[in-house]
């Protein structure tokens, strides 16, 4: 059997001495498995389309009942983060995330669209800040998987918006500072009204225009540092991809 797909290699993993084992997002299939055989060979046709982060159109064909790949043709290797380090591991920490979110075999066309935008971010759009661009692609994924928080109010008082907001991270909902006791045990963080102001624009704004908001300074840190702890809240798990990328910028 063959089937036809665009796919994003979310891993390329070197198997024997000329193959690659990928992790593939595909539009139709989710996430799969596939072999690429032959691909680090001088020469090899699909050697391209099976590089990390590549997006491509792939002819995969079932062989012993696991998936292999016959073609791949490069649609967008996003080579402006290819050649910025700092980028090149957001976009890894990004493609790792995107693995875990994703279930295999049921098509996640909101997740791929979400990660090709954000590369395109990475690729093209050096104007917006890397914590922003990490930030939104964070609080968008846990929403599309299912750990959308809650931030119409206070969720103890109701109060809008809530007094000196805080975002408890294992509850994910906010609430004000004086209500803590109330929301139950674990850690809130702190996120101002402009940084909440931008979380609602990441979670309800137009998918498209996911970037196109400001945000700097202590804000911008908010966001970032929250949207940070609680995927790994929900998670249960650290990236090493994630610690990578934060070892290139240390910050003070």
């Amino acid at each position: 059997m063959h089937i036809t797909t665009n796919a994003l290699v979310l891993r390329a993993v070197d198997y024997k001495e000329s193959d690659k084992i990928l992790t593939l997002l595909t539009q139709e299939q989710g996430v799969l498995t596939a072999s690429a055989r032959g691909c680090r060979k001088k020469g090899s046709a699909i050697a391209a389309g099976c590089q990390l982060l590549a997006w491509s159109e792939m002819v995969l064909y079932d062989y012993q009942g696991r998936w292999s790949v016959k073609e791949a043709a490069t649609q967008r290797l996003f080579q402006g983060l290819r050649t910025d380090l700092e980028r090149l591991a957001l976009g890894c920490y990004f493609a790792e995330a995107a693995e875990l979110l994703a279930v295999e075999g049921l098509p996640s066309p909101e997740l791929l669209s979400l990660t090709l935008n954000s590369l395109h971010a990475l690729d093209k759009m050096t104007d917006k800040p890397l914590p922003l661009v990490k930030a939104a692609f964070e609080w968008k994924a846990l929403a599309l998987a299912g750990y959308e928080p809650l931030i119409d109010g206070c969720a103890v008082c109701g109060v809008t918006p809530p007094e000196a907001p805080r975002f408890h991270l294992r509850e994910g909902v906010l609430h004000c500072a004086r209500c803590k006791t109330e929301v139950g045990e674990g850690i809130s963080m702190p996120l101002s009204l402009q940084a909440l102001s931008a979380l609602d624009y990441i979670l309800h704004g137009d998918p498209k225009r996911l970037f196109s908001f400001r945000l700097e300074g202590e804000e911008l840190q908010q966001l970032s540092d929250t949207a940070e702890a609680y995927l790994h809240t929900q998670l249960e798990r650290g990236f090493s991809t994630l610690d990578y990328y934060k070892s290139l910028n240390p910050g003070p």
